[in-house]
């Protein structure tokens, strides 16, 4: 269709370039003919919309000889079905850039050395190296080697996860700078990486066909603009009745309008960083009754934070937060960082610590003023007197065996998560809000309480995230909020899917839409600029309509001749146009988060 689309506006340029009107019977004949044959098949399927209308016209536009009105009808017949294809392409680039991120070959270690190998080959009990920075090639187990692994696309987890021997890794899991050498537990088509993409061919397979508005307005409007030139022919036995009503029906206002409210929307987005991938997207965020949203990353900033310290009696906060920074300088785990972070902030300055260990799995300890500092998980020590446990995540100081102090961590809600949550009841008619994430229970429901979510599903699979979007989806329409390839299916089942970021280039492509700046007010411009075209559209489409629906009455009476329906139509046509091109004007403020 692009291809028609391409030759009716060439063949329409020249026309009025030089005056011939060989370049129209071109257009009519190469891109009409198709069109015509296309719509043919549509009527024997009994499919009324608003294209079989516009088919009919250029028929009566050759029979009036008004070539240049049959060939506009030729450009935006093709030009609308061209935009619906480039949404469709939208399936094989998301399942391209699952397929690209995963390595081709694996390092298998033998008695001769390491050799490379496709990954094809790699079998179970294999002894693999991940060098730095390399994709997991595959399921297994840590046999040596002390480093972090970036599992966020697949777990959900916002942090890099320290690996030591005995500690499991999954493929597609992003190695960080040490080398690894891990034992095959799963064979690369079996791996978690291999069943999410099962997951999303499945997804794109179920996901329905969304009907154009045009088409919905068209099903009714057609067989009516019908049903009147047919009275007017019957009643005044003049055939040219019959063809004036259906010049003044070309449904114009749907053909050319409604895709260029379309494109004044992308245009409008793209001018707020926001990339629209599928335009049905516009058409359909307006009606979504159920917001789901991921966790990490999304409601969240995605970094963990040292938010709690509790310290023991007769142990001051800073003395136990310079004991503590002052160890894990020496750490790379996850929760050093905002250690180092908290205690930089507040200007406290690191002690020498001597004889530094990390037992795997035991934690890091070394030796401060000949006295044992040691930070190890809550569930590794059995200490009288210790503080409830907190939400979220924990670590204990212990200062020879003793008990010092908790550290407590939290991955810190985005500022305007509550106010974006509690406004989507009231000013988008959101009936359920979902909090959906694989974290833990106790992380998830400690951020649901913080941004206002009542319902909360946690520790979930990419396939278990899929099955609940799709038992929602059957209930209400859905838009679906994440930033990470275990997010990509969940997108593809619902009625629409965002992209929060730029984490990912499988997520990217999966969704409808991608905001690529973090930030939970774009998220509500985006719904915003789908109210909006929607509001367009339906001026455009419905006014045009009446306007026309007047016109077919005055034709059908006797009123209004062919030529004169046909200069009418283009009055209403230029007045359709005129209200779409509002689509791309820039705005003012089009979120209503309160702040």
């Amino acid at each position: 269709m692009s291809i028609i689309a391409i030759l009716a506006a060439l063949g329409i340029a020249l026309h009025l370039a030089t005056g011939f009107p060989w370049p129209l019977y071109t257009v009519l004949v190469l891109g009409g003919l198709p069109l015509l044959w296309g719509l043919l098949q549509r009527l024997r399927a009994l499919d009324f919309g608003s294209d079989l209308l516009a088919g009919m016209s250029i028929l009566t536009a050759v029979l009036l000889e008004q070539y240049l009105v049959g060939s506009l009808v030729v450009l935006m017949l093709s030009g609308g079905t061209a935009l619906e294809e480039y949404a469709m392409r939208r399936a094989s680039a998301v399942l391209a850039a699952l397929a690209k991120r995963m390595p081709r070959i694996a390092h298998r270690r033998t008695e001769a050395g390491i050799a490379d190998i496709p990954l094809e080959q790699v079998a179970l009990g294999d002894t693999l190296v991940v060098f730095p920075h390399e994709t997991c090639p595959a399921d297994g187990t840590v046999l040596a080697g002390h480093g972090a692994m970036d599992e966020s696309f697949l777990t959900g987890e916002p942090f890099h996860i320290a690996k030591l021997p005995g500690a499991t890794v999954l493929s597609g899991a992003i190695n960080g700078e040490a080398v690894l050498e891990i034992r095959t537990d799963k064979l690369p088509v079996d791996s978690r990486y291999a069943q999410i993409m099962r997951v999303m061919q499945e997804a794109e397979q179920a996901r329905p066909s969304m009907r154009r508005l045009a088409d919905r307005l068209g099903s009714w409007y057609t067989p009516l603009a019908l049903a009147v030139a047919a009275a007017g022919w019957a009643l005044s036995g003049d055939p040219s009745r019959f063809l004036a009503v259906l010049v003044i029906a070309t449904p114009c206002p749907l053909l050319i309008a409604i895709p260029v409210a379309i494109l004044g929307a992308i245009s409008l987005a793209a001018r707020r960083a926001i990339i629209i991938k599928d335009p049905a997207l516009l058409e359909r965020i307006d009606t979504c009754r159920t917001f789901i949203f991921d966790k990490t990353g999304t409601l969240t900033y995605g970094r963990p934070a040292l938010t709690g310290l509790v310290t023991a009696p007769g142990i001051a906060r800073g003395e136990a937060l310079a004991w503590a920074a002052s160890l894990e300088q020496f750490s790379k785990h996850p929760l050093a960082a905002p250690v180092l972070a908290a205690a930089q902030a507040e200007g406290i300055a690191l002690a020498p610590i001597l004889s530094v260990s990390e037992k795997p799995g035991q934690g890091l300890t070394g030796h401060l003023d000949g006295r044992q500092i040691a930070i190890t998980g809550s569930s590794k020590v059995n200490l009288p007197n210790l503080p409830p446990t907190q939400p979220g995540m924990e670590a204990l100081l212990l200062l020879d065996g003793a008990f010092a102090a908790a550290l407590q961590f939290q991955d810190a809600p985005r500022a305007e998560s509550k106010s974006f949550i509690g406004h989507l009841h009231p000013r988008h008619g959101a009936r359920k809000v979902l909090l959906l994430s694989g974290d833990r229970e106790t992380e998830v429901r400690y951020l649901a309480s913080e941004v206002g979510i009542s319902e909360v599903l946690s520790n979930k699979s990419p396939e278990e995230k899929v099955a609940i979007v799709r038992q929602e989806t059957a209930l209400a329409p859905t838009l679906f909020v994440g930033d990470g390839i275990n997010d990509a299916p969940a997108m593809q089942a619902a009625t629409v899917g965002i992209a929060f970021g730029q984490n990912s280039d499988v997520t990217a492509e999966a969704a409808g839409a991608v905001i690529l700046e973090a930030s939970l007010h774009k998220v509500d411009e985006l719904i915003h600029i789908g109210q909006r075209l929607r509001r367009i559209a339906l001026q455009c489409a419905i006014g045009g309509m009446a306007l026309s629906l007047i016109g077919m009455v005055a034709a059908a009476t006797g009123y209004l001749p062919p030529v004169a329906g046909a200069v009418a139509q283009e009055f209403i046509d230029l007045a359709a146009v005129l209200n779409a091109l509002r689509m791309a004007l820039p705005t003012g403020e089009l979120s209503d988060i309160d702040a």
